[in-house]
């Protein structure tokens, strides 16, 4: 072996061994997790187990557990059963653990026994990242994701699944009835063989029909009528790609435009985003502690009742309003060819007709005012604006806020590239971290403390990327 680099021997041993800390430099991520974990107060945040029993045996610090979690969150290491492995091989988590080595069910007991504390450590990330004068621009873009839970496909039921499933089992049980009448007139030998295996199928057959009939009664019953076998918290949700869709759940995220950290999320098991906007923006501007909040998302979060919210709440938002004009799609004159003369209380038409106040009415639990005018059927434009005797339009009486931010977005069209820009990333980053299965955890109240988790290891690594190792470890110390 001349000429080349040498190891040392396995079997040599060395009279003064090298320091653990020796193998950990300076810049390494460990150290960050070290100095957060050791500056949060894990009393006050919740954690079991910060004062040890007076008598049994004794337990391992929630500091080591929680340092044990960031480090395999931060690592794509999120199985208890793995990270127990690194604590025996991975010399970076010998260092973080000082050599103990947890068994798998001791650190998946304390991700499970202490969700709302780990919540909250993913806060604390936050409230860091605003000392750090990180979130300075108070904008985020706003967006949901859909994330695949510990829950197949054909363990969910909806009304639709369920019709069509038993639509199956009826179709093959009169297949297998006619296979048996088939058999009745051949050869008694071999009538007698294939009667026996085609009477197992059906009366396995008969036994599926009575579950799926048991199922059906629970489906009813739940609230959303739909129900999953394995996590009973996970839905059924549509995704981008027409026809297909996922059983999982939908993040919320708010991401600061600026440098794409999230300061807000909450996981919903709500397929839509339509009722999230002023939550979600709420929550962002809480925890960014900033007074002026500007909110960027996409057509899916527009609906009137949000949007006045957020400008009750004094939150700028920048929400492109969905295209269902079924008049515009047939060719005809589009709401936008109507103008609204707020003095006048009245609408202008492109054949400069006035569409007069008329009555006003509850919707739904809103104030629509109506206007039509009386001189349609004798327009000479009527083909191209309304098949019907008049045109007639509702005005909401917030009508003016939608307004206002439609106006807004058309002197800033930009901002909806930004918001793709931002909020996509992470989004992306996350999911490669979690591979193929997504979720590992069940029911929403576990799966909210895994993507916290996630949130805070992405968080971390963004920070770390930012300010550097050693500036970030010397602000959490500050």
């Amino acid at each position: 072996m001349k000429r080349f680099i040498e190891g040392e021997h396995r079997t040599q041993s060395t009279l003064f061994p090298e320091l653990l800390d020796d193998y950990v430099d300076e810049n390494n991520s460990v150290r960050v997790i070290e100095a957060f974990v050791d500056e949060c107060d894990l009393r006050h945040l919740g954690f079991q187990g910060v004062d040890p029993h007076a008598t049994g045996r004794p337990s391992y610090h929630p500091s080591i557990l929680l340092k044990l979690f960031i480090y395999g969150y931060l690592n794509r290491v999120q199985s208890s059963r793995r990270l127990e492995r690194e604590t025996q091989r991975n010399v970076e988590v010998m260092w973080l653990t000082g050599r103990l080595t947890p068994d798998f069910k001791t650190i998946a007991d304390f991700r499970k026994n202490n969700g709302k504390a780990i919540r909250a450590v993913c806060r604390e990330f936050v409230v860091l990242c605003r000392q750090l004068n990180l979130f300075a621009d108070a904008i985020v873009a706003i967006d949901g994701s859909k994330f695949k839970a510990v829950n197949n496909r054909d363990k969910n039921f909806t009304r639709a699944k369920m019709k069509k499933r038993l639509e199956q089992v009826e179709k093959s049980l009169d297949r297998y009835f006619s296979e048996l009448d088939k058999a009745d007139r051949e050869d008694p030998a071999i009538a007698d063989s294939q009667a026996i295996n085609i009477n197992e199928k059906i009366t396995a057959l008969k036994q599926k029909m009575a579950d799926l009939k048991v199922l059906d009664a629970q489906m009813q019953d739940a609230p959303d009528k739909q129900i999953s076998l394995t996590d009973p918290d996970a839905r059924s949700m549509a995704t981008s790609t027409k026809g297909s869709g996922i059983v999982g759940y939908n993040v919320q995220s708010a991401v600061d435009t600026k440098h794409h950290l999230i300061s807000a999320h909450e996981v919903t098991n709500v397929g839509n985003d339509r009722r999230q906007l002023a939550k979600m923006s709420t929550l962002a501007r809480t925890e960014m502690g900033v007074e002026d909040l500007t909110v960027i998302a996409d057509r899916g979060y527009y609906t009137g009742e949000e949007l006045l919210s957020c400008h009750d709440a004094g939150i700028t938002t920048y929400v492109p309003k969905p295209q269902t004009s079924g008049a515009k799609a047939a060719g005809r004159f589009g709401r936008e060819e109507f103008h609204y003369d707020t003095e006048a209380d009245e609408y202008s038409c492109p054949a400069g007709e006035r569409l007069i106040w008329r009555y006003a009415s509850k919707e739904k639990g809103l104030t629509m005012h109506r206007y039509w005018s009386s001189n349609c059927l004798s327009c000479a434009i009527k083909e191209k604006c309304t098949p019907s005797r008049e045109r007639r339009f509702a005005r909401w009486e917030h009508e003016a806020v939608l307004e206002l931010a439609a106006e807004r977005l058309a002197n800033d069209p930009k901002k909806m590239l930004t918001r793709k820009q931002t909020v996509e990333h992470p989004f992306g980053t996350i999911k490669m971290w979690m591979g193929a299965t997504h979720f590992q955890m069940k029911t929403l109240k576990h799966v909210s403390t895994e993507m916290s988790l996630h949130v805070l290891a992405y968080n971390l690594t963004r920070v770390m990327n930012i300010l550097g190792i050693r500036p970030l470890i010397r602000a959490i110390q500050a």
